[in-house]
Formats: structure tokens, C-alpha cells, sequence
């Protein structure tokens, strides 16, 4: 049994040189069909691979942790897992760096319209992005509203703002009004497909 860090699809350039107009339209209406019901995970993964194959930034999806419970050794060089399950991962997501610093976040997605839930998150992830954060680390939460097909990028200071109020009484989810008014969206593309590394730049002045 291998655990890895899950990775995207590789893009292979086409070996067409001088593609007519023709051809380049169909071409992308083709890529754009086939990204269609993607799911987040996939999309970041995709990205990720491509922020790592062109040297810009490291940042891999953390493995689940795995319990162990019954392991059978038919040979003495051979282990053979028979039962084991995933436990609770107690952190976010996604971590790296990108231009020497540090980047942790979480990804969640809803099929809701008009808000998203705060139930998607837990509490001890809501724990590490608050010491993400004083550790003056780039900490946030991309989230998509699959129904629409939008992105957007959270920074983790207003999560917890959301989920304090969420403690106090309030209500238990973001309205799309308060993610458009103090997120980021993301157009999606299609190489990389989801380029959250442009509001990091943009919210950190890095480029």
C-alpha cells in the first residue's frame, strides 16, 4: 500500500506547428468541455504541477493519515496491509512555499448560491490557520461555488472574523455577498487552471 501526494494531469503541447483560427477555436472549446466536472481537488492539483514544472512555486496537497490496524507478513521481506482506515487530518489542505515564504491553505467547495457553509470547516483547522497566521505565515481558503463554476480566494483573517461570529451567535455561514466583498475570485483557465499565485502576488506585492 503507497501513499503519495496526489498529482494533476501533465499538459503536452501539441505537436501542430501553425494551427489555423479554426483549429485554435476548437481546440479550446474542446479543453473548456473537458474540464467541466472537475472537481477542486483535481483543478488545484493541476495547477499545483504546473506552478511546479515551470519552477514557481512548491506546493503539494498533504497525504491523509492513514491508521494501520491489521497487517499480515506472508514473507519476512513482504508486508501486506489488510485493514486500515483514514483518520481525521488535523491540519489544511495545501502547503509550500513560493518565493521564500510560506503558503497554507484549504480547499472547499458548495453546491449552495447564494452562501457557504462554515460547517465545511473544522475547528481544529480554524486552530492551525490561526497559528499559521502568527507565524506570519500566507494563509488562506480557496473556495468554489460548483453550481456557478466561480473561485475565490479567502484570506484566512476574515475566516476566522466569519467563524468567531459563527461562535457568538451568528450566522453559520458566509454570504456570497461578504466572500465577493472581501475574497478575490479567480477566472479559471486552463494552463494554470486555477491561478491563485496571482492574488498572492498581488495581496503581498511579490511579483
Amino acid at each position: 500500500m503507497i501513499i503519495n501526494y496526489p498529482n494533476g494531469k501533465k499538459y503536452i503541447q501539441s505537436q501542430s506547428t501553425n494551427p489555423s483560427p479554426e483549429e485554435k477555436i476548437k481546440k479550446q472549446k474542446n479543453t473548456a468541455y473537458s474540464n467541466r466536472g472537475m472537481t477542486l481537488e483535481e483543478d488545484l492539483n493541476e495547477t499545483n504541477s504546473y506552478y511546479l514544472d515551470r519552477k514557481i512555486a512548491v506546493i503539494h496537497k498533504k497525504p491523509t493519515p492513514v491508521q494501520i490496524v491489521n497487517v499480515d507478513y506472508p514473507r519476512r521481506s513482504a508486508a501486506v496491509i489488510k485493514e486500515a482506515y483514514f483518520k481525521q487530518a488535523s491540519t489544511t489542505d495545501y502547503n509550500g512555499v513560493y518565493k521564500g515564504m510560506y503558503i497554507d491553505f484549504e480547499a472547499k467547495e458548495t453546491k449552495f448560491s447564494t452562501s457557504f457553509p462554515l460547517k465545511n470547516f473544522h475547528e481544529h483547522q480554524i486552530v492551525h490557520m490561526k497559528a499559521v497566521l502568527d507565524q506570519n505565515g500566507i494563509c488562506f481558503v480557496i473556495l468554489r461555488f460548483s453550481t456557478e463554476e466561480e473561485v475565490y480566494l479567502l484570506e484566512a483573517s476574515h475566516l476566522l472574523s466569519f467563524w468567531e461570529r459563527m461562535i457568538n451567535g451568528g450566522r453559520k455561514s458566509i454570504t456570497k455577498e461578504e466572500i465577493t466583498e472581501f475574497g478575490y475570485r479567480i477566472p479559471l483557465g486552463l494552463h494554470p487552471r486555477i491561478d491563485y499565485i496571482k492574488v498572492i502576488d498581488y495581496l503581498y506585492k511579490l511579483s
